[in-house]
């Protein structure tokens, strides 16, 4: 709800304050008297772009602030999104510069035009001569439909499943772009592993057969080595073991004389014995290191064959190729879990698609059965706003995709003049006729749909005292469920009024001024009464406009 208005310095406007209620505030005035520049100052709240024409004193700047009371409006997650400071009262203000420069506040942060507009377009809703309307928007219509059809809940969980069903659609596309790139890398994988897995390394072979390898090149080397150490210690005439043996028979003669020398000699004795008998050995170890030319041949091209894979990958070691067979095999598995959840997501994408397009058709069947008796009750009200020969036909079509608001085409036909074939709204160009079209379709759901606040400029423009009346009894029904403003040359539309105000023009010797009164009993049958006949108005004036009062 518009809580208040504030202008300063702009066109005609030196400094003006409007309060507003909730209800129907009229506002009336001259031709002239400066009620299109309310609506130009509230265009700027809304969002739209102006130049320093508008300036009413060139050398300071023009500031239009307006207070919102939005608690009603559902709005938090508009603000969370967009980083701004949420609260129930909502400020929102416009400054121009004699330089040109124009900015734009939220609760005191700057923010750019077009949120400005995104967020304003929930909070007023403006109908001005030849404005588009939202009438003409495909998401009203089937919004109004759906209030009409009480459906508004089934509609809601459709949007949600339709999310959720957009959000598992693109991680499907996703997941199948990821296995399309990821294909070629795939196909070297596989060859990698079939290579790596053919060669059936073991852990640690690599180290094994590097010293085999020496062994079977030092064989002989090797051989002779243990047979000549064999020879010296046990088996030649100066062999070492039997001299150590005559040493310590030798020694042995004194353990009489030492004591301690004893020990030491049986313990010599021991260790001799076991030196003979781990020499005794040695010409069976010297069996395995027989020369051995095809085994040798056999692990040089087995080490050719892992150094060759090693070289290939970067690597310096068998293990490592191991390491790196279990990453292929990791990531090939991975690619298989991603073939199976792009399997499982196509499944569920199917189910989900499937379940909403049997929703979308209950949807749909709810709204074209609304539509025919609110045809008729559209049409019924603007025969009583002097539109004898207003038609309204709504078009329904089927899209072949799914859509956040189903799987229905909508479109309102309209004609105002007999004769005249239906069109769309947005083709109708009489701007009278498209915001009483809008006043009645707005009317008609307003206990289902909460609308933002609305504005009517002279809607009632070339009709009737009779049908301003019904306009006006309209008008007060509508304002009963949400603010209304309307700028309007009829009486019997003013006459309804909660809170009235009159615009008026201001002259001095050097300058004209746009100001604004708030009318109280006796100055509102004034101010009728001259809307009824001149100023200053006629005694039969005075006494309709107190009849038009009180009869509300």
């Amino acid at each position: 709800m518009l809580k208040s208005l504030h202008i300063k310095n702009y066109a005609l406007i030196r400094d003006l304050q409007l309060e507003f209620d909730q209800g129907l505030t009229i506002i009336t005035g001259e031709t002239g008297a400066g009620k299109s520049i309310l609506l130009g100052a509230l265009g700027l709240i809304l969002g739209e772009r102006a130049d320093t024409k508008v300036l009413y004193d060139t050398q300071s700047k023009c500031v239009v602030r307006a207070v919102f009371d939005i608690k009603r409006y559902n709005l938090g997650d508009f603000f969370q999104q967009h980083d701004l400071d949420y609260e129930d009262e909502l400020h929102i203000h416009r400054e121009l510069t004699p330089s040109g420069k124009s900015r734009a506040f939220v609760n005191d942060t700057p923010v750019r035009l077009n949120l400005l507009q995104k967020l304003s377009g929930a909070l007023i809703d403006l109908h001005r001569q030849f404005d588009t309307l939202d009438i003409n928007n495909m998401s009203f219509q089937l919004r109004l439909l759906d209030a009409l059809a009480g459906q508004q809940d089934q509609v809601k969980t459709y949007r949600k499943a339709y999310q959720t069903y957009l959000s598992k659609l693109n991680e499907l596309k996703q997941l199948e772009q990821r296995q399309k790139q990821d294909s070629f890398e795939r196909d070297h994988l596989r060859y990698y592993l079939e290579e790596i897995s053919e060669a059936q390394i073991k852990p640690g072979e690599q180290e094994e057969l590097e010293q085999l390898e020496k062994r079977l090149v030092h064989a002989e080397e090797i051989g002779q080595r243990l047979y000549t150490t064999h020879y010296q210690l046990l088996e030649s005439d100066k062999a070492v073991l039997d001299s150590i043996q005559e040493l310590l028979y030798e020694l042995g003669k004194w353990q009489e004389q030492l004591p301690a020398l004893k020990n030491y000699v049986h313990r010599m004795e021991e260790l001799l014995i076991e030196m003979k008998e781990l020499t005794a050995e040695l010409p069976e170890l010297s069996k395995e290191v027989e020369a051995n030319p095809d085994e040798l041949e056999s692990v040089r091209q087995r080490l050719d064959q892992l150094y060759r894979l090693q070289k290939k990958h970067q690597l310096t070691s068998a293990d490592e190729l191991l390491q790196k067979q279990r990453e292929i095999e990791g990531k090939l598995r991975e690619e298989s879990d991603l073939l199976q959840r792009i399997d499982d997501l196509k499944r569920e994408v199917k189910e989900r698609e499937e379940a909403l397009h049997k929703l979308a058709a209950t949807i749909s069947k709810a709204r074209q059965k609304a539509a025919p008796p609110f045809q008729k009750r559209v049409v019924k009200m603007l025969h009583q706003l002097a539109m004898p020969s207003a038609q309204l036909d709504i078009h329904f079509s089927p899209t072949e995709e799914l859509t956040p608001s189903g799987t229905d085409q909508v479109e309102f036909l309209f004609s105002a003049n007999k004769g005249m074939p239906l069109q769309a709204i947005k083709q109708v160009a009489s701007g009278g006729e498209l915001a009483r079209l809008a006043l009645t379709t707005k009317s008609l759901v307003a206990s289902a749909i909460p609308l933002p606040t609305l504005i009517f400029d002279e809607i009632d423009t070339g009709i009737s005292g009779d049908v301003a009346r019904k306009m006006g009894h309209i008008l007060a029904e509508l304002a009963e469920r949400h603010q209304v403003i309307c700028i309007t040359h009829s009486p019997q539309v003013a006459a309804r009024a909660g809170k009235h105000y009159e615009v008026f023009k201001r002259e001095s010797k050097d300058s004209t001024q746009t100001g604004v009164a708030l009318l109280q009993d006796d100055q509102r049958i004034h101010a009728l009464a001259v809307m009824l006949s001149q100023n200053p108005p006629s005694e039969a004036a005075i006494a309709n406009a107190k009849e038009l009062l009180e009869g509300q």
